[in-house]
Parts: structure tokens; sequence; C-alpha cells
């Protein structure tokens, strides 16, 4: 399996692990230091999956995702919340268009779980590992 994935974070000790993981798996990954760089870059590297972090300068990861949303071209980008989690940040990015939420810390391997589930599509798990958190917004409450 390969596909492309552009891993936005502030923090390079996370990118790295991110990207890692993922190349270890095959994916190819680009990598973004926030949510602006990650708007310049996005329609030259066209990715299959966006991972997002939410705490960043210039433009948080909320903001970016909405942002993506908002943008015919990159509106079909499954795009994924990787950051603390919380009920904001959770109720925040499904008005965004989030589709998935990943807490940290993470394990290798539902990183890639989720990778592979946005990739195909599939409803991944919620926060509270429910599934289909996305777009349905079960995990307000």
């Amino acid at each position: 399996m390969s596909g492309r994935v552009l891993v936005v974070d502030d923090n390079r000790v996370i990118r790295q692990l991110i990207r890692v993981n993922l190349e270890l798996e095959g994916f190819e990954v680009v990598t973004a230091a926030d949510g602006a760089e990650c708007l310049e870059v996005v329609h030259r590297v066209m990715p299959d999956v966006i991972t997002l972090d939410v705490v960043m300068p210039r433009l948080d990861g909320l903001r970016t995702a909405a942002r993506l949303r908002a943008d015919p071209r990159t509106r079909p980008v499954p795009v994924a919340i990787i950051s603390a989690c919380t009920q904001y940040e959770v109720e925040t990015g499904i008005a965004a268009g989030v589709d998935a939420f990943l807490a940290k810390p993470f394990e290798p391997a539902e990183l890639v779980r989720l990778v592979r589930q946005l990739m195909h599509r599939e409803a991944p798990p919620s926060v509270d590992g429910r599934h289909g958190a996305g777009r349905a917004g079960s995990t307000r409450g």
C-alpha cells in the first residue's frame, strides 16, 4: 500500500516520529511546520491524507482544517487532528470538517491504522474509541 501523507506539526521531533512510522509502512510523507506552510504546499504535493496538530504558530490546525474544507481542491482530502484532543478541539474540529482525531501521545500502530482507514475512507474510531467520529459528529455530547 502506498499513498502520500502531508504531516503538519510545529514540533520537529513529532513530525519526524510521524514521518518515520508512516514511511516504514510504505507511505510517502511530506511535512510542514504549521498551517500556513501546509496551505502553501498542499496543492503542489496533492496528499491523500493530511494530519494536523492543533497548537501551531501562524495558523493553527483547526483554522487550517476549515480553510482546507473551504477550498474545493482540498475539500475531499481526509484530515486528521493529532493533538491532545480536548473536548473543545474535537467539537471545533468536527465543525471544521475534520474526519478523525488521534490523541497524543499515541501508539505508532494507531497512527498507521488511522492513516490507512482515511486512505480507504473507512469510518475511523473516534477519540473515545467508538467508530464514526468523522463528520457525523458522534463524539458530541
